[in-house]
């Protein structure tokens, strides 16, 4: 059943269950993949598959047959090999939070455009012109940086990133959108470190600042520390 577990823990599982996060699932080493939907922690658990490692102890799950703690954290019983660099496909919100929701051009955040502006995604080499759509060739840029660049290569009109594009460590992206309470978060700072920590709790603070100026964003954002 590895594959399966691949499908849920390498964030393949589909986008609206994405959305009901609320369990840290570890692997069986005890380092932290992903968050899971309660419904599909409480499968790996029942069918053991996984163990509950913490618990919310005011809350219990019920079914006809079976009362359990609400998960908090699970702990896969078999190991997983999960490649050191995350290479999901680019999409625009890992995009965004790689590049702290900055024009990598301009330099203005995203809470600094116009209404009519928006983030999007820039191909530093063009795809009409041989570029590929992945990490090292996309940044972020406001829609007037963009317009501007439109088919030219950074050489060509001037337009150099701030900051070289690097695929990011899958730690890093994969926490980029996700919610996590004090109880998980502890964690991610085992494993990797109060820094790494600190990186998603300013990618999470972001996130606060964005809906506040009525910027897309995640609702209920826990603080980590």
């Amino acid at each position: 059943m590895v594959e399966l577990y691949q499908l849920y823990i390498l964030g393949e599982f589909p986008q609206e269950e994405c959305l009901i996060v609320g369990c840290l699932a570890l692997n069986a080493s005890f380092e932290p993949l992903t968050m899971v939907p309660l419904r599909r922690a409480l499968r790996l658990v029942i069918d053991g598959k996984a163990e509950i490692v913490e618990a919310d102890s005011d809350r219990v799950v019920r079914s006809e047959k079976l009362t359990l703690p609400r998960p908090a954290v699970i702990r896969l019983m078999r190991f997983i090999h999960v490649p050191r660099r995350f290479r999901r496909q680019v999409t625009n919100t890992f995009l965004f939070a790689r590049d702290r929701y900055r024009c990598q051009y301009c330099g203005r955040l995203q809470i600094e455009l116009k209404p009519r502006e928006s983030l999007t995604r820039d191909h530093l080499i063009p795809l009409s012109r041989g570029g590929a759509n992945d990490w090292t060739n996309v940044v972020t840029a406001c829609s007037p940086c963009n317009t501007r660049k439109a088919n030219n290569l950074p050489s060509e009109i001037g337009m150099h990133p701030l900051h070289a594009p690097v695929e990011p460590h899958f730690v890093h992206l994969s926490w980029a959108v996700r919610r996590l309470t004090p109880t998980q978060a502890k964690y991610i700072r085992i494993f990797y470190g109060e820094e790494t920590l600190h990186h998603l709790e300013d990618l999470e603070h972001r996130q606060v600042v964005n809906q506040q100026h009525g910027q897309p964003g995640h609702h209920g954002v826990h603080k980590l520390s």
